[in-house]
Formats: structure tokens, sequence, C-alpha cells
């Protein structure tokens, strides 16, 4: 194998997959690795994938080859990794810890195969929100690899490629019509001469690649990391900032990771979700405290009656200012 190609794609990513893939002949002189925001529900990607290409499509495999001529996505709720064995790629998969609040997530592929097969591999950031795949950008081409993205303008969510062309040193940047020509060419070049053994990836990647696969510790984080003051939202552990990261990233002891574009986001739900449960509590309270004036009124207790009702009325009256802040 001269060349692996890995590609991550979320919003907008069908469309611009198909086009890709429309163009990549039968006889494609490379394996192509892809990523695809699927979350953990059973998907059909595969089969509407296989549509429009002249490659075999469908989920990987635990401990498959990977080998040309076939196009292999990551399955729902599983991190698709690839290692090295004895020269021969082959896929892994993890239920490690969501990295960006989702899993199958790019960048664990993408970190992996940097990790493996440092300058053989093409790494092809598609549309998407936010910034999932800049960080395993970064990793391929610290390791020498090639970096492509669709052209933001082109894409149905421009967020992705554009955090990749502004952080991850971008060396093409296409049309989703003409990667798949690009990565042909690429593919079917003079391959270049690489020292074996290829050189060690940079610590922060071996770190990572060991939360993506649920084996990586504290001690390990502390080598690549400060702790911050924020807090994770998936497990409320203490999140680390990782050295050096641009956009700014952090990860929890556990191995949950995020940007903090997508911290951001997340904190944001998190906030609007306390707020909604304040609502219900302040509106469960005012419906509590009118039965009790009602009772209070039938036991002929006026005063408690209206101490009651005045509580009921506050209540409601900051169940509404909650209720409006939310709205607006």
């Amino acid at each position: 194998m001269e060349t692996l190609i890995v590609m991550g794609a979320s919003v907008g990513g069908v469309e611009a997959l198909s086009a890709i893939f429309s163009a990549l002949p039968a006889n494609m002189p490379a394996p192509v690795l892809v990523v695809a925001h699927v979350g953990r529900r059973s998907s059909v990607l595969p089969e509407i994938l296989a549509k429009t290409s002249a490659l075999p499509v469908r989920f990987a495999e635990e401990r498959e080859p990977v080998r040309a001529g076939r196009i292999l996505l990551a399955p729902p709720d599983r991190h698709m990794l690839v290692a090295n064995l004895a020269g021969q790629a082959t896929v892994g998969l993890s239920r490690g810890p969501k990295e960006n609040h989702t899993r199958p997530a790019i960048d664990p592929l993408f970190r992996s195969a940097a990790a493996a097969f440092g300058p053989k591999v093409v790494g092809v950031i598609l549309s998407g929100y936010l910034d999932d795949g800049t960080a395993g950008l970064q990793a391929i081409k610290a390791c020498g690899g090639k970096a492509l993205v669709q052209e933001p303008q082109d894409a149905v969510a421009p967020s992705m490629p554009q955090s990749a062309i502004e952080h991850a040193g971008v060396d093409w940047r296409l049309p989703a019509a003409e990667i798949g020509s690009a990565l042909l060419a690429l593919a079917s070049g003079t391959p270049a001469r690489v020292a074996q053994p290829l050189p060690p990836a940079p610590p922060w990647i071996a770190v990572e690649n060991r939360f993506a696969r649920g084996v990586g510790n504290m001690d390990q984080l502390e080598k690549i990391s400060t702790p911050s003051t924020f807090t994770c939202p998936e497990c409320q552990g203490t999140l680390w900032e990782l050295h050096g990261q641009q956009p700014q990233r952090f990860r929890c002891h556990t191995g949950h990771s995020f940007t903090a574009q997508m911290l951001g986001e997340l904190q944001h739900d998190k906030a609007e979700d306390a707020i909604w449960a304040a609502v219900r509590a302040l509106q469960e309270k005012e419906r509590l405290y009118l039965n009790l004036a009602a009772k209070a009124q039938a036991w002929l207790h006026p005063g408690t009656a209206s101490e009651y009702a005045a509580k009921a009325r506050q209540a409601g009256e900051q169940a509404d200012v909650l209720k409006r802040t939310l709205l607006a």
C-alpha cells in the first residue's frame, strides 16, 4: 500500500461523498476509509453511497485488512482506527470516549492513520458544522501526510473545511466534483521514497490514540495538557487543556475530547436544559401552593390561604421570566 486515503464528513457529507465516489474507478489503487457522523443508530449510508460508486462500499469490520479498491465506513457508535501490522493496514473498531460529542468521530481515524502510515496518508475533510477533523488533519500533516479539503463555498456546511484551512496547513482545496480525480492522481502517482521504519509520531498523537482506544490514563494526559477550570459535559470530570492546540482543545481524564467551539455549544445546551428544569420546578411549586391555598380556604383559614396564593404567584412569575429568557 503506497497511499491510504482517509475522509471525514458530517452535514452535507452524503452529497460530497457521492460526487467523489462517482469519480473513482473500480481499479482504484488505494483504499479509502471514511468517517461520517452517523451516530449510534443503524444506518443505510453504505447502500446510499454504493449507488454512485464503482467500488464496493460497506461498514468496516474489526481486524479486517485494508486493501486497495475498497471503501470502508465507520459503523454506528464505533470509532474506526487503523493500525500497521507488519506493513498491512488493519481496521480497529472502538467504543472509546466520544470526541466532539460524537462516535464515530473523524479525529481518531486521522490520528491513527498518521501514526501508522505517516507520509502515505492523504486526509480529506468535507462538509460539516464546527471543527471535527481539524486536529486529525494536523496529525496527518505533522507525520508528513497530505491534506485536502472541500472548497468551503462548495460545501452545504462550510465550517469543517474552513477550520481545517485556517489551522491545518491544507495542501489543496477543491469542489467535491474535482476531489475524486485529484485522489486518483495522488494514488496513481510515483510513490514517495519513505524511510523504514517510519519515525515515531509526536507524543501528543500517541497519547490521544490511546484514549481513542479506551486505554489512556491520567499520567499520560498530564504529559500533553494542563488542568483547566472547565467541566466535561459528558462525565462532569475536570477538562485538561491540550498544549499548543489551535483551535483550542480539551480532554478529560476519562477521554472525552472537545474543541473550544464544541464545548461552547454543549455548555449552551446544558444551560438551556438547566433553565427548562428550573421552569418545570417553579411550575410544580406554583401548582403545589395553589392546591394548598385551595385546601386552606376550604378549611376556613383565609390568612394561610392568602400566604399560599402569594407564594404560588411568585413561583409563576419566576417561571414566566425564565421562559421569556429561553424563548428570546
